[in-house]
């Protein structure tokens, strides 16, 4: 029993071999991207879980990794450790958000095994494959799809720890939520709901059916300041280069200086295990339920990348790794 306990804790040996990825070899628009046949990683001493990945999906992150943003903001961005290179891209790959099933493992992973499901972030999501740390997954949850998970982790991020972290909301305090209907606007406003606050959601015509801190970063701060209570906090979420050009030496200083009671805040989230776990805690008690606006296939990537850079997402963009969709097969076939 000794000797077969251990050759099932053994990890699996990984398959070598060529994957399908999207890659980018310069900033640029959408159409820098590429579908190519790169070669499949393996799990190492740092990120030690191999993921066959289902599903992925686009953020704003991506869109402004891809383009490259303006010289100005890939200096500062360093400031926030998030290294996205300035005269060319530091990763060839794209993409953050993933769910898939546990391909293999490195020997000082312990929290997973092959076969696994799981949802969380890792460098290069837009492929078949992947490699991430143990400290960025969680399991899936049971209820929900692996293209709905894969809709949350980012969004869901952002959503969380500006409502709990810097908002630092409780039950019955008014929160607002400037575009409602995006990725982090849909968290946002599920999330507060369930820390039991009362929440006005604003958002654009077109996504008034959709929802009964700003996502949007579409107002000058001063509009801000004139609607804020005096005890209120603004919590700033998201890239838009005119409102960092106006908060740079914000961003030097690591805060928003405050007036009077007003507290202003500007961060970046940061992906973790337990706010995985929590996310899936509450996708799992029905408090959040992931909004999909549209699916592309891995080849169609460029062209999920220029529809968020539109404007008029309700929710998330979803990435799928096959053109019909058949390599993402359902928990009972995995099990038979």
């Amino acid at each position: 029993m000794i000797e077969e306990a251990a050759m099932i804790a053994e990890p699996k040996q990984v398959e070598t071999g060529l994957m399908k990825a999207i890659v980018r070899e310069r900033f640029g628009s959408p159409d820098v991207l590429q579908l190519k046949e790169i070669e499949k990683p393996v799990p190492n001493d740092v990120r030690g879980v191999l993921v066959r990945i289902y599903a992925s999906s686009v953020n704003p992150a991506d869109r402004y990794d891809v383009n490259g943003m303006s010289i100005l903001l890939r200096l500062v961005l360093p400031l926030f450790r998030m290294g996205v290179g300035v005269r060319r891209p530091k990763e060839r790959q794209v993409g953050t958000d993933i769910a898939g099933r546990v391909e293999a493992v490195s020997n000082n992973v312990t929290q997973f095994k092959p076969g696994d499901e799981v949802y969380g972030a890792c460098i290069g999501g837009y492929a078949e494959y992947g490699t991430a740390k143990e400290s960025r997954l969680a399991l899936k949850p049971g209820n929900r799809s692996f293209e709905e998970s894969a809709a949350v982790p980012i969004a869901g991020f952002t959503a969380l720890q500006a409502l709990r972290n810097h908002g630092q909301i409780k039950p019955g305090q008014k929160v607002l939520v400037n575009g409602a209907g995006g990725g982090v606007g849909t968290f946002a406003v599920q999330i507060a709901k369930s820390f039991g606050t009362e929440v006005t959601a604003v958002t654009n015509t077109g996504n008034l059916d959709l929802v009964s801190c700003d996502i949007a970063s579409n107002h000058s701060v001063s509009d801000y300041k004139r609607i804020m209570n005096p005890n209120g906090t603004f919590v700033l979420v998201g890239f838009k280069d005119k409102i960092i050009m106006r908060l740079l030496y914000f961003a030097i200083r690591k805060r928003f200086a405050s007036r009077g009671d007003k507290k202003f805040v500007f961060f970046i989230a940061k992906s973790n295990q337990e706010d995985l776990v929590t996310l899936k805690e509450l996708m799992e008690a029905g408090k959040i339920v992931p909004v999909i606006d549209r699916r592309y296939t891995l080849s169609e990537t460029a062209q999920a990348i220029k529809h968020l850079e539109e404007g008029n997402v309700r929710g998330k963009v979803i990435i799928t790794m096959n053109d019909n969709g058949s390599n993402i097969p359902s928990s009972k076939e995995w099990s038979r």
